[in-house]
């Protein structure tokens, strides 16, 4: 069994996922950075390598079982623990950014999918690495979340952007927080949702006011939180976010 720190990180060949990458393994801490296009995460991966970096492209769909198998086998193997999983990798529809609110219009098609990969496939993939992850002295689990996915937020009559899909998926995301967090509420792991913010990258746009810099820290702090750290919550920040 590795005796440095493990970290998973989907979605990692871009954005989030690829900072999120970086400040890890700035901390010492062995990434994988998962992503499902090879060529695409290998390019990733050997960016930060050259910067002296300890991470290791693994190809990953979330959405695939194949590859979750894989990826959990590849672990067991090769390290025989995980002790940091973030759940970044996500996705919104293109029927939905140009619409303020896509309730009445979002085919079931779109909304499947984004479910696929922002919901269905973090759940899988989180189960499917459960067991490596209570092999670690001290596990993390983040889902990398969205104010968007706030009911308390949505309800409010101020906020008009309401992209269905992927709000939903948001809000189901936060509720695998909370369920996972209770039953995993006797043993030293920890999961919790992030809200990264509006960031700059291919999915928030190119006028979104934070880097990726100042959008990755709050996923690298729930996933490198001490014993006494929180469990079962939502931040942006230190901040605890509204569910």
């Amino acid at each position: 069994m590795s005796s440095k720190q493990i970290a998973l990180v989907t979605g990692a060949n871009k954005g989030l996922g690829f900072e999120t990458s970086r400040q890890l393994a700035q901390k010492g801490i062995k990434v994988l950075m998962s992503a499902r296009n090879e060529s695409k995460g290998k390019t990733a991966a050997k960016r930060l390598q050259n910067e002296g970096l300890d991470v290791k492209f693994i190809l990953l769909d979330v959405t695939n079982s194949e590859h979750i198998k894989r990826v959990k086998k590849y672990i067991e193997k090769h390290f025989g623990k995980l002790d940091i999983l973030v759940n970044n990798a996500g996705m919104v529809s293109p029927e939905e950014p140009l619409v303020s609110n896509s309730v009445e219009i979002i085919s079931s098609k779109a909304l499947r999918q984004t479910f696929d990969v922002n919901f269905f496939g973090a759940v899988e993939l989180t189960h499917a690495l459960l067991s490596l992850i209570k092999k670690s002295n001290a596990g993390r689990i983040v889902n990398v979340s969205s104010i968007l996915g706030s009911l308390a937020y949505q309800s409010e009559e101020s906020n008009d952007y309401k992209p269905f899909a992927y709000d939903a998926s948001k809000t189901a995301l936060n509720q695998f927080t909370i369920h996972l967090a209770a039953a995993l509420k006797n043993t030293p792991i920890k999961v919790n949702s992030a809200h990264p913010g509006w960031v700059k990258t291919d999915m928030g746009g190119p006028d979104a006011p934070m880097d990726v810099t100042e959008g990755a820290k709050t996923a690298v702090r729930l996933a490198t939180l001490g014993p006494k750290g929180p469990t079962g919550k939502f931040f942006h920040f230190d901040e605890e976010m509204p569910w």
